[in-house]
C-alpha cells in the first residue's frame, strides 16, 4: 500500500506542476515581465517555500533541532546546483531532437550571468562564515543576507528580457469558458497558480512520508533518508516544472527556475540561519556547500561560457550528487 501511495503522491505533483507552470506563464505575460524574471522570481520563489518552510519550522517548531534546520537550509541548494541541473541538461539533451534550439542554450543571459554569480557569491560567503566566525560578523552578515535579496528582486525586475509571447504560450487549463483559453484574466491564473503550488507541496510532503515509509521497510539506514531521500523530495517539484520547460525548448524558464530558487536559497535561509543559529557548518554540511559551489561553476562554464547544455556538465553535475551520497554512506 505504501507504494501505491508513493506513486499516487508523485502523480500529484506532476499534476500540480503542470498546472503551475501553466498558470505562471500567463501570470507573467498578463504583468508583462520579462521571461528571466518569470522563471527566477514567480517560479522559482514558489517551489522554494517548502525546503524553506521545513528550515523556519525546525526552528521554531515543538520539536527544536538546529542540525535539521541547518541541513535542510545548505541540502536545498546544493540539490539544486547539482542534481537538478543535471537532470535539466539531461532532459535537453535526451529531447535535442524536439527542441527547435537542439542542445544550444535559448535564455536571458543578463538574468542567467546574475542569478549565478549571486548564487556563488553568497553561498561561498555561507560557508566561510561555517568556521567559527565572531558572532558579530555572523548578524552582520545575516542582515546583508536579508538585504541582498530584495536588491536582487529589483535587479532582476528591472532587467529580466523581453515578456513571453502569446503564440508560446498554451491555453489556460482552468480557464473553461468558450473562447477565453487564450484570453484569461488574471484572477483564474493566480487560482490556477495557487491550486498548482499547493498540489505541489501537499504531493511533495505525502511523498516524503511514504518514501521514508518504504524506505524503512527494506532497511534503508536512517542517515541516507535524513540526508538524501527526504531533501530529494521536497526539491521534486524545481525538477518537474523544469523537465516540462527545458523539454518544450523554454530555457529561460527552465533555468530561471532552478537558478533563481539558489539565489533565494543561499541568501534568505541562510540569513535566518546566521541570526538565529550557531552557524557551525562541519562534516556533511561542509561537503554539501562546497560541492553545490562546484555545481555552481559548472553551470557558469557550461551555460554562460559555452551557452549550451553539453553531456560532460550532465555528468559532471550528477558526478557531485553521486559523490555526496558516497561520502555519507561510507
Amino acid at each position: 500500500m505504501d507504494f501505491v501511495y508513493l506513486i499516487a503522491s508523485f502523480a500529484v505533483i506532476l499534476a500540480g506542476a503542470l498546472l503551475f507552470t501553466n498558470a505562471v506563464e500567463w501570470i507573467g505575460h498578463r504583468l508583462e515581465l520579462g521571461e528571466g524574471a518569470v522563471g527566477s522570481l514567480l517560479a522559482a520563489v514558489g517551489t522554494a517555500m517548502p525546503e524553506t518552510l521545513i528550515a523556519v519550522v525546525a526552528l521554531i517548531g515543538s520539536t527544536k533541532s538546529e542540525d535539521v534546520a541547518v541541513g535542510a537550509i545548505v541540502g536545498a541548494p546544493f540539490l539544486l546546483a547539482t542534481l537538478a541541473m543535471g537532470l535539466v541538461g539531461l532532459t535537453a539533451y535526451l529531447y535535442r531532437h524536439r527542441r527547435e534550439q537542439g542542445i544550444e542554450l535559448r535564455a536571458h543571459v543578463q538574468t542567467l550571468d546574475r542569478d549565478l554569480v549571486f548564487f556563488l557569491v553568497f553561498f561561498a560567503l555561507a560557508l566561510a562564515l561555517g568556521f567559527d566566525a565572531p558572532e558579530g560578523i555572523k548578524i552582520a552578515a545575516g542582515v546583508l543576507f536579508f538585504i541582498a535579496y530584495p536588491v536582487y528582486v529589483w535587479r532582476t525586475l528591472v532587467r529580466g528580457g523581453e515578456a513571453q509571447p502569446e503564440e508560446t504560450l498554451n491555453p489556460l487549463i482552468m480557464e473553461r469558458r468558450p473562447g477565453r483559453e487564450m484570453n484569461p484574466g488574471i484572477g483564474i491564473a493566480a487560482f490556477q497558480f495557487l491550486v498548482g503550488l499547493g498540489a505541489m507541496v501537499g504531493g511533495a510532503h505525502l511523498f516524503v512520508e511514504e518514501l521514508l515509509k518504504v524506505a524503512e521497510d527494506v532497511g534503508v539506514e536512517a542517515i541516507v533518508l535524513s540526508l538524501i531521500l527526504a531533501p530529494l523530495a521536497t526539491e521534486l517539484p524545481e525538477k518537474v516544472n523544469s523537465f516540462f520547460w527545458v523539454r518544450d525548448g523554454k530555457d529561460s524558464l527552465a533555468l530561471g527556475n532552478i537558478t533563481g530558487a539558489m539565489v533565494f536559497q543561499s541568501t534568505i535561509p541562510v540569513a535566518i540561519g546566521l541570526l538565529f543559529t550557531d552557524w557551525d557548518l562541519s562534516g556533511n554540511a561542509a561537503v554539501s556547500v562546497a560541492l553545490g559551489l562546484a555545481g555552481g561553476v559548472i553551470a557558469y562554464w557550461a551555460l554562460r561560457l559555452r551557452d549550451r547544455f553539453e553531456l560532460p556538465a550532465v555528468l559532471a553535475w550528477i558526478s557531485l550528487y553521486a559523490a555526496f551520497i558516497v561520502v555519507v554512506a561510507v
